[in-house]
């Protein structure tokens, strides 16, 4: 007798897939609605442009099984090993391409946070700065558009490494992740806050809704906190990178609430960088003092892992503000087609 076969489910509410934008992202949208295996030319993968819109955008697909997955797309298709062997490559060429970038990086905990903790004197290059002190209401849609594929799953990612830490580190992130889902009441997760930012600027707050978009640059920065959450061997990485997060979130805030009150942008956008403020500079000792002096502690020979995670997540940071500021020096949308006019 031929036992049944399992049943399958396809996510019915979760975002729509977009085009892709060259060899290997249109592999993976073609698969994805046909259940075939991709289809791509072997030398595709280590020919890509480990920071281009091809290579992001196909990572980007991919790690988005792990997530919401796509609508319409069964949700078997995460572990189907013709993905996973592509993502697999890409993985590869993209922290490939971070490792040599980073050569030079600090391997010491001490030596990679020492710069984030002053507030610099300079800060002609600062995002938030521009957006503060001149920023017009376009700008700030935009960067709210930008940001919210990160900050619709803010938190996510980060609670991969929960069950591959012990003792004080556990304690301390799982302490850190429930403020960051509201502290136990739906309304207060920070998401939700950030879905409540984007209607106060008249933006769509439906999850992945501007994933089409979305510039190389930002897709680079989501795809980093998937690639260290999914890989138990990056844990040291996805630490760094979440404590980097939080130790330069609080001052950043502080100016983009200055910027959405000056642009009248409305109390829900203003709110989401005023509760941040207040609360990363409590994650941010906690995560210094207990998460990674106590994951130093249990396993110390993962110092080069955070300190790496640290880098990686300043390196792309960097990217993605000299992207946005070129584009609107030159009076152009930092995104790959306009928003329309609210």
């Amino acid at each position: 007798m031929t036992p049944p076969s399992p049943s399958t489910t396809t996510t019915a509410g979760g975002p729509r897939l977009v085009e892709g934008r060259g060899e290997l992202s249109r592999s993976v949208t073609e698969a994805l609605r046909s259940g075939a295996p991709p289809v791509y030319a072997t030398g595709s993968v280590p020919e890509a442009d480990p920071w281009g819109e091809d290579l992001q955008l196909a990572l980007y697909l991919l790690y988005e099984l792990h997530y919401r997955g796509f609508a319409g797309v069964d949700d078997e298709r995460e572990w189907d090993p013709d993905l996973l062997r592509l993502r697999q490559a890409l993985e590869t060429r993209f922290l490939h391409a971070l490792r040599s970038e980073l050569s030079r990086a600090p391997r010491s905990v001490e030596e990679a946070f020492a710069p984030l903790l002053v507030e610099p004197v300079d800060l002609s290059g600062s995002l938030s700065h521009r957006l503060e002190t001149e920023g017009e209401s376009w700008q700030l849609r935009e960067y709210a558009a930008l940001r919210s594929l990160y900050h619709l799953k803010e938190a996510d990612p980060h609670l991969w490494v929960v069950p591959r830490i012990t003792g004080r580190a556990k304690a301390a992130m799982v302490a850190i992740e429930y403020d960051e889902f509201g502290a136990g009441r739906a309304e207060r997760i920070h998401a939700r806050l950030f879905a409540d930012l984007m209607a106060d600027l008249d933006l769509d707050p439906e999850y992945g809704r501007y994933l089409d978009r979305a510039p190389a640059p930002l897709l680079a920065t989501v795809n980093l906190m998937s690639l260290f959450g999914l890989h138990r061997a990056l844990r040291g990485a996805l630490v760094g990178h979440f404590a980097c997060v939080e130790v330069t979130s609080s001052p950043g805030s502080r100016r983009l609430a200055k910027a959405m009150r000056r642009c009248g942008a409305g109390p829900a956008a203003e709110h989401f960088y005023a509760e941040h403020v207040e609360a990363d500079a409590v994650h941010e000792q906690v995560v210094r003092h207990e998460v990674i002096a106590g994951l130093l502690a249990d396993e110390p020979g993962l110092e080069a892992d955070i300190a790496f995670g640290c880098a990686a997540t300043v390196l792309l940071e960097d990217r993605l503000a000299i992207h946005i500021r070129q584009a609107w020096d030159r009076g152009r949308s930092a995104l790959r087609s306009p928003l329309p006019q609210p």
